[in-house]
């Protein structure tokens, strides 16, 4: 296990020590690097109010979501949002296309890009949580397909990040609603 040694304030030759360079004796033995880790990453919120912030999270009308919405209305495309009585509720459905479309988050639906990484604090909890996830995104997607609709999917990295080309992945889109193809999946 790595060790870090903080160093004491060191006295100049003729200088008096001072009670000032004497070191807490916390800090004057090696502290193993996960303690030390543990020291700066304390949660400055209870549990309770850390909880209310992560419920807080939306879950509808994100970002990404909007922004494909409105590049999608800009084109002339018309859509339903949130159908209820579709499995799954997509994010956006064309019913004259017999399409929908779901927008992605890479982290909550454990995406295997640059955006996605694996919490650090209760990782078991979180496995079980993006598992569970992954396992109905594909429950939905063959319930859709089942149902005879066609299934878009657009991942949060394709519309973020330094290689972002949205034209493209609305281009894509576009393509993809007005042929035949029963899937379609944009990934950044």
């Amino acid at each position: 296990m790595a060790r870090i040694v903080l160093p004491a304030r060191q006295s100049l030759p003729n200088e008096e020590p001072h009670e000032s360079t004497q070191v807490p004796s916390l800090y004057a033995r090696a502290l193993p690097l996960r303690t030390l880790a543990s020291l700066a990453m304390v949660d400055i919120v209870d549990s309770a109010t850390r909880s209310r912030m992560m419920s807080g999270i939306r879950g509808r009308n994100t970002k990404p979501e909007m922004l494909i919405r409105s590049l999608l209305h800009r084109r002339g495309f018309r859509f339903r949002l949130d159908a209820r009585d579709l499995p799954g509720r997509p994010d956006i459905v064309l019913p004259r296309y017999r399409a929908v479309v779901l927008v992605h988050g890479c982290f909550w639906h454990g995406h295997d890009c640059n955006l996605f990484k694996w919490p650090q604090t209760r990782p078991e909890f979180w496995r079980d949580k993006v598992g569970r996830n992954r396992a109905n995104d594909d429950k939905v997607h063959a319930a859709l397909l089942a149902g005879g609709w066609r299934v878009g999917v657009i991942w949060e990295c394709a519309l973020r990040g330094a290689n972002r080309d949205i034209g493209g992945v609305l281009t894509r889109l576009e393509q993809w609603l007005k042929s035949d193809a029963p899937s379609f999946e944009e990934r950044g």
